[in-house]
């Protein structure tokens, strides 16, 4: 058994990539009721009854092993995770900021934490700060990314493998059987899925969102700014939006997209986040044929 599979507890070494706006209790059962890891997303939530009460719905659902990804931007980190470690949570994930201050409480609750890398330099900073494993995500992920250049998972994946000693979670572009096996020929012990998630039969999304990116072509999506500008976010590149992009006039195509297209009916100008590999995702399936085929 690998060290990150001893860590986390579970029967395969995949982790289910938090997705804030989907803190699905039956999304994050079904992954671990499959063998994998599932994951609350608990970055942007402050209300430690709201914790508590994802926590117990998905207890209701499993008892297998699911974790959490905080973000350490997050005031009440300290109290999240008190909650979580009296839970039985015991690996985390940490995110967007500084490791140093958390994983001293992250250790002293007799916890692991695994944080979240987009850069070689972050890699070594966090090791050095005490995380006991990282998540090496590549340009080509979902979700929130820097506004710096950054390396494809291919590259960044064994360039960190060369650097640390600590157990390597691969992520970006990992959607089936061929990138799994390859995230581990790359150095990796284990991979973070997230788009092909999104796109499961369990998954809340709606059917739209889940539609985008089952059509989502080669080249399909695009980082965005995001946040005030300070990161970006990789959506799926609708015509409208791609319209828009080259429109000069347009200064931030940020402030024009629809924030609640599910209220609205406004989905030509959603923000569907997805990554480069929604292009691979041809079907709904099942979380656990997902995770079956990955593996087999």
């Amino acid at each position: 058994m690998s060290e990150l599979l001893k860590m986390l507890g579970c029967r395969y070494p995949i982790i289910q990539g938090p997705i804030g706006m989907f803190n699905s209790p039956k999304m994050i059962a079904s992954v671990s009721e499959a063998g994998a890891y599932g994951m609350l997303a608990l970055g942007f939530i402050n209300n430690l009854d709201e914790v508590q009460k994802l926590v117990d719905e998905i207890r209701a659902l499993t008892d297998k092993p699911f974790g959490a990804n905080i973000m350490l931007i997050n005031p009440n980190n300290a109290e999240i995770l008190k909650v979580l470690a009296e839970a039985g949570v015991s690996t985390v994930t940490t995110s967007v900021g500084s490791p140093k201050e958390v994983y001293p409480v992250i250790h002293g609750l007799g916890m692991k934490g695994i944080h979240v890398v987009l850069a070689l330099p972050h890699a070594l900073a966090a090791v050095k700060a005490g995380a006991d494993a990282l998540v090496v995500v590549g340009s080509e992920a979902g979700g929130l990314r820097s506004r710096n250049p950054e390396s494809s998972t291919m590259v960044l994946v064994p360039l960190v493998a060369d650097n640390v000693k600590v157990p390597i979670v691969a992520a970006g572009g990992i959607a089936d059987s061929r990138g799994y096996r390859a995230a581990l020929a790359l150095g990796a012990q284990g991979v973070q899925v997230g788009t092909r998630f999104l796109a499961s039969a369990e998954s809340p999304a709606s059917e739209q969102w889940k539609k985008a990116i089952v059509e989502c072509g080669d080249g399909g999506t695009d980082l965005i700014p995001a946040l005030n500008m300070r990161v970006a976010q990789r959506i799926i590149v609708t015509p409208w939006i791609k319209q828009k992009m080259s429109d000069p006039a347009v200064k931030n195509i940020a402030d024009e997209l629809e924030i609640n297209p599910d209220k609205t009916g406004n989905y030509e100008r959603a923000a569907f986040g997805g990554g480069q590999v929604s292009a691979l995702i041809k079907d709904i399936k099942p979380i656990k044929e997902i995770i079956r085929e990955m593996v087999s």
